[in-house]
């Protein structure tokens, strides 16, 4: 996840999850939704973990079973939950934007580009300090023992907090890399969520490859999958982006990711991840099928994969799941592959709103409700 201010630099990488919700009956006339087009349940689900938010906040949200797809929005006015046709509307989705930087290596590997044990030093121009030795796979999983952001991430007169990253530029962190790049812990030994780490890898596979991150996720991603409104370059999507709101509902500047483009820097619909979430479910995307094996166990119920989080139900189903958070948005993408199941939720509620943490939960909790 991203998330950047004064003081605050990104949000919690993991989220509790809550599968329960109040037994309270949501009537029709509360809260404005149709009940018959999701379910009472799933309606009450809304109800209850989207209650809190300001007027003009709108959630789109798509279901996959199978060979079912349904799509359903709501936008909040005058204090009700309204249904609202916004499944081809785009968000920012901050870090779930990590998964693609990890599908893109994932490309590079099945290409015989890169390995994922090799060390970055062995195929970027970089002088690391220290000479540090960190890998492709280390940065795609949060094993480098990078922190999560770079020590000179808020350093001089232009840093902006209501667009963090936008003035963090290829010189800077190339100063990092090579002055002030410092583990916090042994590499390889735990799990810990580093948005410089996914950012790096954004950077050197640009670099190998002599192309712009953007153009990488077009021709190996977004053109394949037929993802057409998704993209780096809000200019391309700007009228079909819903306002980024802040804590109070308030219209709040977008994200310019910079150099850490690969942490957090795409645009898109619940319809285009729907079309990447279809993606995984065939079994002949082997870049696809790499970026879900696990490469890390955190626990006996989590795992990390390349770009994914894997998350092992008491039921025995595995679900693969990112989220995502900027200043203006909030979203969650949860696959149970085997099932070809899926929730995927893209709302503009702000990171730093006290109850944001209710997208995860109504994510993970409307893919239990899937049956």
């Amino acid at each position: 996840m991203l998330k950047s201010g004064f003081g605050k630099i990104l949000l919690i990488a993991f989220v509790q999850f809550c599968y329960s919700c109040s037994n309270s009956q949501v009537s029709e006339a509360q809260n404005g939704l149709q009940p018959a087009e999701l379910g009472a349940e799933a309606i009450e689900l809304l109800y209850n973990h989207l209650k809190t938010f300001p007027d003009e906040t709108q959630v789109s949200m798509a279901f996959i079973d199978q060979d079912t797809i349904r799509y359903y929005g709501v936008r909040r006015v005058n204090g009700m939950l309204q249904a609202e046709e916004n499944s081809t509307k785009v968000f920012e989705i901050g870090s779930i934007s990590k998964v693609f930087t990890a599908t893109v290596l994932a490309n590079f590997v099945v290409n015989g580009k890169v390995k994922l044990d090799e060390t970055l030093d062995q195929q970027a121009d970089i002088p690391f300090h220290q000479d540090a030795k960190i890998t492709f796979s280390s940065l795609a999983n949060h094993t480098s023992g990078l922190p999560r952001m770079p020590s000179n991430f808020m350093m001089g007169a232009l840093f902006n907090p209501s667009n963090p990253y936008k003035n963090y530029d290829e010189e800077k962190l190339n100063s990092y890399l090579t002055e002030e790049l410092k583990f916090e812990y042994t590499p390889g030994t735990k799990s810990s969520y580093s948005n410089l780490g996914a950012g790096l890898l954004g950077h050197v596979m640009a670099k190998l490859s002599g192309k712009e991150y953007q153009q990488l996720v077009d021709e190996l991603i977004f053109e394949k999958y037929k993802m057409n409104s998704s993209t780096t370059k809000r200019t391309d999507i700007a009228e079909l982006l819903v306002a980024g709101r802040n804590e109070s509902g308030s219209e709040t500047a977008n994200w310019d990711l910079g150099a850490l483009i690969g942490a957090g820097g795409i645009y898109s619909s619940v319809k285009d991840l729907v079309l990447f979430a279809q993606a995984q479910f065939d079994s002949t995307n082997v870049e696809l099928t790499l970026t879900r094996k696990s490469t890390f166990k955190s626990n006996s119920t989590s795992e990390v994969g390349l770009g994914w989080h894997i998350r092992k139900q008491q039921s025995g189903d595995v679900w693969h799941w990112h989220n995502g958070a900027t200043g203006g948005y909030r979203s969650c993408m949860v696959l149970n592959v085997n099932k070809r199941q899926g929730v995927i939720i893209l709302s503009n509620i702000s990171a730093f709103h006290k109850k944001a943490d209710e997208i995860d939960q109504l994510c993970f909790s409307l893919m239990k409700n899937l049956k």
